[in-house]
């Protein structure tokens, strides 16, 4: 389950849709991140990633650095439940072509889990089955 993985992660960084684009390159490298949620009066309104950036870039210049995050960010954002199996949200990752994924329950935002993340915990999850197995057939 996605909420049961936000626990180990570092507190959500977040920008609201007023912040410039120079703002968010400074937190996703101060803070090592690949995104951030777009935050509006306790609401995510966005999602603001490293793609996001480079496109506008591209289209705009150098010039998009001093823009709003709300002229690039990506809306409607897709989110998942806490309830959402790591799986689920791989495959709705990989379906859509994305790499951050919020996680909401009603209206409050949670945190973000990326493919890294669930990469990571699907990892660790065949390695415990692995060694459960082995202990097993052992006894």
């Amino acid at each position: 389950m996605l909420g049961s993985m936000l626990g180990h992660k570092p507190p959500l960084v977040a920008v609201a849709s007023t912040a410039t684009i120079s703002d968010v390159v400074e937190l996703l490298h101060r803070h090592r991140i690949g995104a951030v949620p777009v935050i509006d009066h306790g609401r995510i309104v966005g999602l603001i990633s490293e793609r996001d950036i480079c496109a506008g870039l591209h289209t705009e210049g150098a010039s998009i650095l001093d823009s709003r995050v709300a002229a690039v960010m990506t809306t409607p954002v897709v989110t998942a439940h806490p309830s959402m199996s790591c799986r689920e949200a791989m495959e709705l990752m990989t379906d859509r072509r994305f790499r951050h994924l919020p996680v909401v329950d009603g209206e409050a935002i949670l945190g973000i889990v990326s493919i890294g993340d669930l990469v990571k915990r699907r990892i660790e999850d065949a390695e415990a089955e692995a060694q459960a197995m082995k202990a097993y057939i052992a006894s």
